[in-house]
């Protein structure tokens, strides 16, 4: 029991910072309340660690049943926590990141009016997460991916008061809701079925043929509609970018490190489900492969740092369900991770770097940074040489994986794969170029101010480079005879899922490696030529013209959707409210209250107060209720 609630405080030490950190905002100081939200976080990194060390040594994995929530006839609702391989590593990088994130932030937001607030929705975040990837049972996931949506509807517009901000709130938290409808449709159909949500339970009904592959195929594209959603694919992505407003600690968190990852997880998770829907999983593929091509030519125009990362998180993104979509469930997953560790690391050293010039974010209003702040500047160096691919760090060996993986399933997934980790090197070293190189571009005061973030910043940037430097050694390549550490951890959990694969041939997985590497070296150097070289600022927003111009506008996906759905909605409430609401509604309420006092006019008039008038009717009434009754005899 006492081993129970030690597990049990992995989700209940963060809602308990949450709780005392709300409740008491307004009596603690901004220090000890970022100390107590952070230490939240701390402990459960800390009690998972030695869940992970246990698991490695051969220990088993726990699951135990937490709590009742309600019975219905035969059937129980029960919530319990599973720390298996795959819930372990995913909780792992949510308490350790999300620690250097709440670390970072007691610097970076400092001073803020609503600091206290602010560390309050971090660990609430944490609590939900935990409660995502350590569910026994789809519904104890959903609560989590639910919860997770509000936080993220909190943070994102933190700073309500800007209405910019507070409608990119807004615009998620919608956004989502659509996506979290398909999860809750295929939901129903698991439940339907197979007469259970737990995972277990739901795997062994499925083996049993609970499911015909038509019914497996709609279930497993419900839940695919819920992973758009939240992990911001084609079609959903819209509300990823724009979701940017929040604080830059935020973005590295939510929108980069964790949030946008549960996609993934819960394909992963049910992997059972998707290894018997394959028609599902070449649907994923191309869906990844289309959000990572279409990210990243639009990332390529971005101006803005945060933008820029932004849709590098949905490219990204878009690479682990290309993973995904070839059954490479443990493939994916290692993206995940890497991709935590370096485009958190980018997140944070874009924060130093808008910390450091006074908030600006237009790229084209930095330069020369590197002379000012050298910390921040090799650190983002080594995010930007793991993102795009260049060996020995963590981005290489991951995303190398994800395209063997394709080669071996569809050489088309693998060249428009490889085109857009190409186009990836390009816009992080055009941004690394403008930011850091060339000579300052902004004002002469913001210039005098430049300097080196503190180190409650720098901190977190120094640990996520060495992790984004070393992370590549958890999936070493098979050419190298090296052991893939990662898919040693996880093969009794998800061996049996994946596509057969095989190896490659040696001379094959080496030329797959060097074209990879070759393309993302040229992508650098095209990007060095034209901002190192020949000194090119992009142009203001009004010369854009062609295809920049469409790309820089996102290909106008925002303004199709304002024009196909958000208007006729408007149109349609706006029908409604004029129309409906206040024509047919309050017309039938008005003409039954103008009928009522009409009928009570015409009986008012009949109470005269004279004795003989009521002596008549009432002999009259008698006379009618006579006649009435010796007629009908």
């Amino acid at each position: 029991m006492a081993a129970e609630s030690l597990y049990t405080a992995i989700i209940g030490l963060p809602l308990l910072g949450f709780l005392i950190i709300g409740f008491l905002k307004n009596k603690i100081s901004d220090n000890i309340a970022g100390i107590l939200a952070s230490t939240m976080v701390l402990i459960p990194f800390l009690i998972v660690s030695s869940v992970f060390f246990s698991l490695v040594n051969g220990g088993s994995a726990i699951h135990y049943y937490l709590l009742n929530w309600f019975t219905v006839g035969h059937y129980s609702v029960d919530y319990g926590i599973q720390l298996d391989r795959l819930s372990v590593v995913m909780s792992l990088f949510i308490t350790g990141v999300g620690f250097l994130i709440h670390l970072y932030s007691v610097s970076y937001m400092k001073g803020d009016k609503n600091f206290s607030t602010y560390f309050s929705y971090l660990n609430l975040f944490i609590f939900f997460m935990l409660v995502l990837v350590l569910s026994d049972n789809y519904l104890g996931m959903y609560i989590g991916w639910e919860g997770v949506g509000l936080c993220s509807y909190f943070l994102i517009g933190f700073w309500y008061k800007n209405n910019e901000y507070s409608n990119a709130g807004k615009k998620a938290f919608v956004m989502n809701r659509v996506g979290d409808l398909g999860f809750m449709v295929g939901m129903f159909y698991v439940f339907y079925y197979t007469g259970s949500l737990e995972f277990v339970k739901v795997e062994q009904a499925i083996g049993m043929g609970a499911m015909t592959p038509i019914v497996l195929m709609i279930a497993a594209s419900m839940l695919f509609v819920g992973a758009t959603g939240k992990s911001a694919q084609i079609p959903l992505f819209t509300w990823l970018p724009d979701a940017m407003a929040g604080p830059t600690p935020v973005s590295a968190l939510i929108h980069a490190a964790t949030m946008v990852t549960a996609g993934i997880y819960m394909v992963i998770r049910s992997n059972f489900l998707y290894s018997l829907a394959p028609e599902v999983l070449n649907v994923v593929g191309i869906i990844g492969v289309a959000s990572a091509l279409y990210a990243a030519i639009v990332g390529m125009t971005q101006n803005d740092i945060k933008k820029v990362l932004a849709y590098s998180t949905v490219s990204q993104l878009g690479l682990m369900f290309l993973a995904l979509g070839v059954g490479a469930y443990v493939t994916a997953l290692f993206h995940v991770l890497t991709h935590a560790f370096f485009k958190a690391l980018l997140f944070l050293g874009a924060g130093s770097v808008m910390h450091a010039v006074g908030g600006e974010q237009d790229i084209r209003k930095m330069g020369g940074l590197r002379k000012y702040m050298p910390i921040t500047f090799a650190t983002f160096l080594i995010a930007s040489l793991a993102i795009s691919g260049i060996p020995p760090f963590s981005g290489f060996f991951s995303k190398d994986e994800i395209l063997a993986q394709a080669f071996q399933q569809n050489t088309l997934l693998w060249v428009l794969g490889l085109v857009a980790s190409m186009m990836t090197a390009f816009y992080m070293f055009r941004l690394v170029f403008l930011t850091f190189y060339g000579d300052y571009r902004g004002n002469d005061d913001s210039k005098q101010k430049i300097h080196e973030s503190p180190k409650l910043m720098t901190i977190p940037l120094v640990v996520l480079a060495i992790l984004a430097t070393v992370a590549g050694t958890l999936g070493l390549p098979h050419v190298l005879n090296m052991p893939h550490l990662l898919n040693d951890f996880l093969s009794p959990i998800l061996a049996s899922s994946a596509r057969p694969q095989g190896h490659l041939e040696a001379s094959t997985e080496f030329m797959l490696m060097g074209i990879a590497t070759g393309g993302a070296l040229v992508s650098i150097a095209i990007a060095y030529m034209m901002y190192i070289s020949k000194k090119r600022v992009p142009d203001e927003d009004a010369n854009y013209s062609g295809l920049t111009k469409v790309a820089y506008h996102k290909f106008y996906i925002d303004e199709l959707y304002n024009a196909v759905i958000v208007r006729p909605m408007q149109w349609c409430s706006e029908f409604f409210h004029k129309v409906i609401d206040k024509v047919v509604v309050d017309g039938i309420v008005n003409m039954t209250g103008k009928a009522s006092l009409l009928a009570s006019d015409i009986v008012r008039t009949s109470q005269t107060g004279y004795t003989a008038f009521y002596i008549l009717a009432m002999v009259l009434s008698a006379c009618f209720i006579l006649g009435y009754f010796f007629i009908g005899s």
